[in-house]
């Protein structure tokens, strides 16, 4: 299969454009972040935009290939475009807005988005699925880290 860089560039310029400006518009909310109470397996800040920029990476390779396949779904485009919404959101109400549990409740609703995304995704191409599934995992976690700084907070 021949590379079609120009749809390769704009599927991973995508998911970085949205996480870039998401996090433009939480930057100065780590301060507040650092402040909490935070359960026992809260990994350090700094991890957090590098874990983030590699699924930002997965997200924009799976949508390619889901996109370049021999049968594009728009169902599966469409629902992976609302997931990157719901992503992008997320900081904001959980950074931003201090809102912690309605960012969970929003975060699980994610979950689900991902979920359906990653199965439309492997229906198209396998690969383009299982590139959904450390997201998945990250999110779980991050669903953990977002409902125990809310129960301690």
């Amino acid at each position: 299969m021949k590379i079609q860089w120009r749809k390769l560039i704009g599927c991973l310029a995508i998911p970085l454009a949205a996480g870039g400006l998401s996090a433009l518009l939480t930057r100065g909310s780590m301060e507040s972040f650092e402040a909490l109470n935070k359960p026992t397996l809260s990994p350090p800040g700094w991890l957090f935009p590098v874990v983030w920029t590699v699924l930002l990476v997965l997200m924009g390779i799976a949508s390619y290939l889901a996109a370049v396949s021999g049968a594009p779904n728009r169902t599966a485009l469409a629902v992976y475009g609302v997931q990157l919404l719901f992503n992008f959101v997320w900081p904001l109400l959980f950074f931003r807005l201090a809102q912690y549990l309605p960012a969970f409740i929003w975060l699980v609703i994610l979950w689900v988005l991902i979920l359906v995304t990653a199965v439309l995704f492997y229906r198209i191409s396998k690969p383009a699925g299982y590139l959904m599934l450390p997201y998945l995992a990250w999110v779980a976690f991050a669903g953990y880290l977002n409902l125990a700084i809310f129960l301690l907070n």
